[in-house]
């Protein structure tokens, strides 16, 4: 009876640390996923700054540039000259 009593705890120690086990890997899991999404987040988020910090030092090195200051304004500032015809497109309605 000893040997078979054992036995069954051996049984119920080896199951629950197997579960153990498992439910740790379901969670390492699912942080990395977590972390993974993030990093995509982050590397898209370095990328639009990059982008913006190109544009920018672009418009520093060309400030003296008239051209590319008009372009800026239309642009980025939706500035027009006196004698442009504008257009607006309303929504409807």
């Amino acid at each position: 009876m000893k040997l078979r009593r054992s036995s069954i705890f051996t049984k119920i120690l080896i199951l629950t640390l197997l579960i153990y086990g498992v439910a740790n890997l379901i969670s390492m899991w699912t942080r990395i996923e977590y972390a993974r999404d993030e990093q995509d987040d982050i590397r898209a988020r370095i990328e639009e700054l990059e982008r913006s910090n190109a544009a920018q030092e672009f418009a520093l090195e060309h400030y003296d540039d008239l051209g590319v200051v008009e372009d800026i304004a239309r642009s980025e500032l939706g500035l027009v000259r006196p004698d442009d015809i504008l257009f607006q497109y309303g929504t409807g309605g």
